[in-house]
């Protein structure tokens, strides 16, 4: 009976593991890379989420001895995440689209009544006090 080998489950486990505590330890210690802190911990939060998630799909969901489509059916499958996140990322990071208005938090709902406010103040009670209109000859 031939049959494939086993890889080690444990291994593989503690690898998961030591990948996940560097994740976790890296923010914590990226201050210590001054102006590129932010761009170390993205590569390697990125890196080793992309490094656990193969190890994961290859052993544990036994993608790695699977028929040859599986792995394109996989790629076909994130291929089309990534077109409807870049298709719709666009309008979510806008506050009006052309059939949409985006609702607003409150924080956002309290900034704009401040503001309306500061307006409707300002010219209610002569907000124009040090404007021009005070040096001319009719005073």
């Amino acid at each position: 009976m031939a049959g494939h080998k086993h890889p080690s489950y444990l291994k593989i486990y503690i690898t998961l593991v030591v990948l996940f505590i560097v994740s976790v330890v890296g923010p914590e210690v990226a201050p210590a890379f001054g102006a590129f802190a932010k761009p170390v911990v993205l590569l390697t939060a990125f890196g080793i989420a992309i490094w656990k998630a193969y190890l994961v799909c290859a052993y544990f969901m036994h993608l790695k001895v699977e028929k040859i489509y599986a792995p394109y059916i996989l790629l076909a499958c994130l291929s089309l995440l990534f077109v409807f996140f870049f298709g719709t990322a666009t309008d979510a990071m806008f506050a009006n689209g052309h059939n949409w208005v985006k609702p607003m938090d409150e924080n956002e709902k309290v900034e704009e009544a401040m503001a309306r406010s500061y307006v409707l103040n300002k010219d209610k009670h002569g907000g124009g006090h040090g404007d021009d209109d005070h040096d001319s000859e009719a005073h």
